[in-house]
């Protein structure tokens, strides 16, 4: 009993020392890449059943010992633990986990580990994307992905822009990859009244892009996926608290130069030189430098706001967005609102998942007339802009001495068609779908999905032109041509998911559906002056065309070590006849994940996998609808047939083929996915073969067995083979510096490997008719095709003189060869980040190598008769000085002096940041940008970067210096 009472009497002694011990912890939880602070996450005492939360503000308090391990975590971060040390206040910064990110790839109709891919699958997402003055979603990841090039049409705010993977696809059909937002392919017809179709999605909306390239892992997509699949998927809700999101930037835009034409001093040198008194007479006193006249700095705005978070239990996000952009092209504008909301429920026990996505767009365009370019190349540089005598609003006129009126073969004032011509269109476009996902009760092995979307959009545009424009057209009093746009892309899928995994090292999910998608066209337009003339003044035009699928997938992997996955599409277009109607599109792709051998355990490999796929897509994107019936034209208004003293519209038909069929594309990939020292280093390594067979072009027939002599027929194959290489180091990694870099290399080769005719391409300024490129068998696609100079000893070259190829003493068509063709053979990206505390610095840039392009402004403006002609003064190139040549002949145009070697290094973008992420639970981040930095060419033209290599009256891209503020709270 005495030691039982000496035991309680130590023991009641002791609790003080023990509570003495103990201390008290306050801190903040926050996220780390946001520094916003993390309600109701658990501090919890290593071992124990003792903890706490923290409160809205992220803060907390617990009683704690010295050498005790508070863990700190969060539903979606990283465990964190810290050992005390007597510390009173404690702040951590969770990480989100990136294993939870990444570890689902969308990839169609479903989606993978990434660990788990078997195909040629880039994934980036918005940490990856580039920085700077993005209003078109493709620019996000322009020279970030081998083996994919990025081309933006011009330099106009919101422009569209040309993707290409791998090398082109098709001849006559579109090569443009297919996009999906959010599970809803798009059509790839285009909007009506704007620059992009891809210009209704906010770049800031988007999460991840996700490309595809090889057929093994497009084939699911099967007729829609022939030059790839762009997969973009946009932000969601999460299961939190919600986050605010406020952006806001201005840009200003500037030209950077210009087409190198004479100066008015060297102009009024020339004609005085070579003129005669007449033509000397027609000279202005003005020096007026007309392309400085057209083109303007220019300013844009971007606001964003949104907020993502959970109400009611449902994970959500919703945004705003508005736009305004100027073009440098006086008077261009871009004026653009955006509109989200996404809601992402679960229901019975995560049985039941709901994914609904609705976005809209408003769109307002002023188009400047781009005739002003070429206007302002040519114009007569000693003449003023206004003559107070002109009937033309006071423009300066170049007149027939006989009418009285503008001459008709005169360039007209560039500043007439920028302020006499009213361009102008709206766009409304709404694209949602509603995707339910049902783990079926009792079988919860088996998913059952259903995806409903719906693609609209309306566009209103007119072009309105002022009675004062200049016009030989002495009956002319201005006029108004107008269209109305409606489109509808309607989708329904419906298919099933099975996933199973046995034993812990087989693992099986097959995928097996049905697709249904409708795409459907109302186009009206209306003419003021075929009114006006008693012509036929309305247009209307409906079409519609289907796509029935059927497809199904199966993904085995064996312990994550070997991997199979097995595709199969099949798709019925309603464009082919019903015989050649359905298409069959298999694919088949293994992988090796070396790294998980046993015998690679030791090794500084993270991952080393082995990946090898063959597949087959079709295509008959682009192609018209049903060429396989007999379709009728009306006549225009100048072919009206006569009837007694009445002229009537009459109905053509159409040339028919009834045996068109799909082009096939069939593609064999071999890859190497690596990653070591502890992932600092990774990368992938692919070459590809892609074979696409029966392509379709033009092809000569009888007259006397169709309904012309020209229809489309599948007549040729093409072949595009290459390597690529990508590298990601983070070369320097501490607590307060990193510097990462990504550099990738894709190499290309494209030939025609069979062609029944060759096909004409790339039409030019000089002359009627003229092309300088050619669709040839053993040639790449659009090669140039042109007569050799022959150059004196100097190296100048000798007007009208080419090299006799043939032999036979008289220059023609046959003497003419192939010079090279615009695609770069080598394309390279290059782009790096640095992090130092609170600073950041990001740099992009990109090289392409091997390709050429066709000057055609040299080769229209650099002739001499050009300066007098017509009798009028215009003015001509400075390249007239390196080659003195007089005449403009089509022969001289079609020279390879013109095809320049075009290759070029580019520093698209330079950001610099600073973050201040510690005022009162707010984050701002304030950010200078300059895009368009440097480009680094031999071509003598304006850009060495215009898709398909002609260089006629390019919208020069500007330089932009973009100053924003980004707030997170």
């Amino acid at each position: 009993m005495k030691t039982i009472f000496k035991r309680l009497l130590l023991a009641l002694l002791f609790i003080p020392t023990v509570i003495l011990a103990q201390s008290t912890v306050t801190g903040k939880v926050t996220e780390q890449a946001s520094a916003l602070p993390i309600p109701t996450a658990n501090v919890v005492i290593k071992n124990t059943t003792k903890g706490t939360t923290t409160d809205f503000d992220g803060q907390f308090t617990i009683e704690a010992n010295k050498g005790d391990v508070l863990v700190f975590s969060y539903v979606g971060y990283n465990t964190q633990e810290i050992t005390y040390n007597g510390e009173s206040t404690l702040n951590i910064k969770l990480v989100e986990d990136a294993a939870l990110l990444d570890e689902i790839v969308v990839i169609g109709y479903g989606g993978v580990k990434k660990e788990d891919i078997t195909g040629t699958t880039d994934l980036l997402t918005s940490e990856d994307f580039n920085k700077g003055p993005i209003v078109s979603a493709q620019s996000l990841i322009s020279g970030k992905v081998a083996g994919v090039n990025v081309t933006s049409g011009s330099g106009a705010p919101g422009e569209g822009q040309s993707i290409t993977i791998r090398g082109a696809g098709s001849l006559s059909l579109t090569t443009e990859p297919l996009y999906v937002i959010d599970g809803i392919p798009l059509d790839n017809g285009g909007v009506g009244g704007t620059r992009n179709p891809l210009n209704f999605i906010n770049p800031n909306d988007i999460e991840t892009f996700v490309v595809l390239k090889d057929a093994s892992s497009t084939a699911i997509y099967g007729s829609r996926a022939a030059n790839g699949v762009v997969l973009i998927t946009t932000k969601k809700g999460k299961n939190k608290d919600f986050k605010f999101n406020v952006s806001s930037q201005t840009t200003v835009y500037s030209p950077i130069d210009d087409i190198d034409v004479m100066s008015a001093s060297q102009f009024r040198t020339l004609i005085n030189d070579i003129g005669s008194p007449e033509q000397i007479a027609l000279l202005g006193n003005a020096n007026t430098n007309w392309q400085d006249e057209i083109y303007r700095t220019a300013f844009g705005q971007d606001h964003n706001f949104s907020a993502l978070g959970s109400a009611f239990g449902v994970p959500m996000r919703a945004s705003l967005g508005y736009s305004e952009h100027d073009g440098i092209l006086d008077g261009d504008n871009l004026k653009r609102t955006t509109g989200s909301l996404s809601l992402t429920p679960s229901l019975l026990d995560d049985h039941l998942k709901v994914a609904l996505n609705a976005r809209a767009m408003y769109t307002e365009n002023t188009f400047s007339d781009r005739g002003a370019i070429g206007s302002a190349v040519s114009f007569d540089p000693t003449q003023s802009i206004f003559d107070p005598n002109s009937q033309y609003g006071g423009y300066f006129t170049w007149l027939d001495n006989g009418t009285g009126n503008q001459n008709s073969l005169a360039p007209t004032n560039p500043l007439a068609l920028l302020n006499l011509k009213d361009d102008t269109a709206e766009v409304r476009r709404f694209v949602g779908n509603a995707k339910v996902d049902y783990k079926i009760h009792g079988f919860e092995d088996l998913t059952a999905t259903i995806n409903v979307g719906y693609d609209t959009s309306n566009s209103h545009g007119r072009t309105v032109t002022s009675e004062l424009i200049p016009t030989s057209d002495e009956t002319f009093n201005g006029s108004k041509t107008s269209y109305i746009q409606n489109s509808y892309n309607k989708l329904f899928d419906a298919y099933l998911t099975y996933n199973k995994t046995l034993n812990d090292v087989h693992n099986l999910t097959v995928a097996g559906g049905y697709s249904y998608q409708s795409f459907e066209y109302d186009n009206f337009s209306n003419d003021s002056e075929a009114e006006e003339d008693g012509n036929q003044f309305e247009f209307i035009d409906k079409s519609k065309n289907v796509l029935l699928s059927y497809f199904g997938r199966a993904n085995y992997n064996y312990d994550s070590k070997y991997y199979v996955t097995a595709t199969l599409r099949a798709d019925a277009s309603s464009k082919l006849n019903p015989d050649d109607r359905w298409g069959i599109f298999p694919s088949v792709a293994a992988a090796w994940s070396i790294h998980q051998e046993d015998f690679m355990q030791d090794s500084f490999f993270n991952e080393l996998k082995l990946r090898v796929g063959y597949g087959e897509v079709g295509n008959v994107n682009g192609l018209g609808d049903y060429q396989f019936l007999t379709r009728y034209n009306g006549s225009t208004d100048t072919a009206n047939y006569q009837f007694g003293s009445g002229f009537f519209q009459t109905y053509r038909p159409e040339p028919i083929n009834e045996d068109l069929r799909w082009e096939i594309g069939k593609t064999f990939n071999v890859g190497l996915d690596y990653a070591f020292f502890n992932r600092r280093v990774s990368g992938s390594i692919n070459a590809y073969m892609k074979e696409t067979n029966d392509l379709i072009a033009s092809s000569l027939v009888d007259p006397f067995t169709n309904f012309g002599n020209r229809i489309n027929a599948n007549i040729g194959n093409m072949e595009n083979k290459g390597l690529e290489f990508n590298l990601n180091v983070i070369t320097v990694k501490t607590d307060n510096f990193e510097w990462s870099v990504n550099y990738n290399i894709s190499l290309n080769e494209n030939e025609i490997t069979k062609l029944n005719t060759d096909q004409p391409q790339g039409g030019i300024s000089t002359g009627v008719g003229n092309t300088v490129q050619i669709h040839s068998e053993g040639e790449s696609a659009n090669s140039f095709y042109v007569f050799e100079q022959v150059y004196d000893a100097n190296g100048t070259p000798l007007e009208g003189v080419f090299v006799d190829r043939n032999g036979d003493n008289i220059i023609n068509d046959e003497d003419k060869y192939v010079k090279e063709d615009p695609f770069g053979d080598v394309l390279m990206g290059f782009n790096t980040n640095i992090n130092y505390k609170n600073w950041d610095f990001s740099l992009q840039s990109r090289a392409s190598l091997g390709n050429y392009m066709y000057n055609d402004v040299e080769a229209n403006r650099g002739v001499l008769a050009n300066a007098t002609n017509n009798n009028i003064l215009t003015n001509i190139h400075t390249d007239y000085y390196n080659t003195g040549f007089t005449v403009l002949d089509a022969n001289t145009a079609i020279s390879d002096h013109f095809v320049q070697e075009a290759s070029f290094f580019k520093i698209d973008n330079i950001t610099i940041g600073y973050t201040l992420d510690k005022v009162k639970n707010t984050t701002f981040r304030f950010y200078g940008s300059l895009q368009n930095v440097l480009t680094v060419t031999d071509y003598n033209g304006l850009d060495p970067e215009i898709n398909l290599g002609i260089d006629n009256n390019f919208y020069p891209r500007p330089r932009s210096f973009v100053m924003g503020v980004n707030i997170d709270f």
